[in-house]
Formats: structure tokens, sequence, C-alpha cells
């Protein structure tokens, strides 16, 4: 099978999912137990699908995925120590550190006095290095908001507490996994 038609089967057995997932949503005799299967394998099915997005992404820019969220996080929160990334990704700070060698070494960071606390070093995007990577998300940011329009903001404000309860689970069970917590 080639790589194209692979990926346009990939497609469109994700667009049967979600139709049947919305068929199944308005299924009044739908049970709990039918509704946390089909949840669970959804997320599931999500995870693997960002993770394979996010390797396609790092290895455009010859990165490793744990960096491109890395640069993710900084592009968010802005500069930040080598402790506060420890803490937002529930990586081991000695992890932390080579990350940071790495990230440094090919251009996308630099390492940078604290404004006031000059004991402490904050560890800081290069914006047009982060610059390269936006073209790559372009057509699934634009998509995923042709998706949001499909939902209620009553709906959406559900999604986002799911996933918000579902981020912080996540976290803090990568810091029991990675001895931090």
């Amino acid at each position: 099978m080639s790589e194209q038609s692979g990926e346009q089967a990939g497609e469109q057995n994700g667009e049967q999912a979600s139709e049947q997932a919305g068929e199944r949503s308005r299924d009044p005799d739908r049970t709990r137990a039918e509704v946390v299967a089909a949840l669970t394998a959804a997320g599931r099915d999500s995870s693997a699908a960002s993770v394979a997005f996010h390797s396609a992404v790092a290895a455009r820019q010859d990165l490793g995925a744990t960096e491109t969220k890395t640069l993710d996080l900084l592009q968010r929160h802005g500069a930040l120590t080598a402790k506060e990334l420890a803490e937002h990704s529930g990586l081991a700070p000695a992890s932390v550190t080579g990350l940071v060698d790495r990230l440094e070494r090919k251009g996308y960071v630099r390492r940078v006095k604290h404004p006031t606390d000059k004991r402490r070093v904050l560890v800081e995007p290069r914006p047009e290095k982060l610059a390269e990577l936006a073209p790559l998300f372009d057509d699934w940011a634009r998509e995923v908001h042709e998706l949001y329009e499909e939902f209620s903001t009553g709906e959406l404000e559900t999604v986002l507490r799911f996933l918000t309860g579902a981020t912080a689970r996540q976290r803090a069970a990568t810091r029991r996994l990675s001895g931090t917590e």
C-alpha cells in the first residue's frame, strides 16, 4: 500500500469513527460503560495520532518529539528555568539538562541570566528558529478550528473540562513514572 493511500485510508477510518461516535452519542440506549469504552478508545487513538504528528514534525526539523514539546512549552510560557521546564513537562531535572543542551546546540534556545536573580539561568526560545516550525502546523490548526465550528460553546466547554482534567492526571502519572513526585 502506498504511503498516500495509507494516509487516505487512515483519514477515512478517522472520519467514519467520528461519524459513528456522533451517531452513538445521540443513542439514548447506549450505556455509560459503552460510552466510557468508546471514549477510552478514542483517547488512545488521539494520543497515537498526536505522537505520530509530532514525530513527523520533529523529523522534518531534526528534532525529537520531546524537543518539540519543550519548544511548545517555551513558546507558550516564555523563558523558564530548567526546574520550571521539569515541572511543566514532568521530566526529571537531569533529563531537562540534556534536553536543553541539545536544543541549544541546534539553535532553538539560549541560556540567559535571570533578570533579577543572577544565580539563576533561564532557557529562552529563539523566535527566529521557532518561526521555522510554524508552517508545519498550519493545515492541522486550520482543520481543528473548522472542527470547533461543529460544536456549541457549551459542548466545547465540556471538551475543555475533560481535556484539562485528563492532562492534569497524565502529568501526575508522568511525574510518578519519572520519580519526580
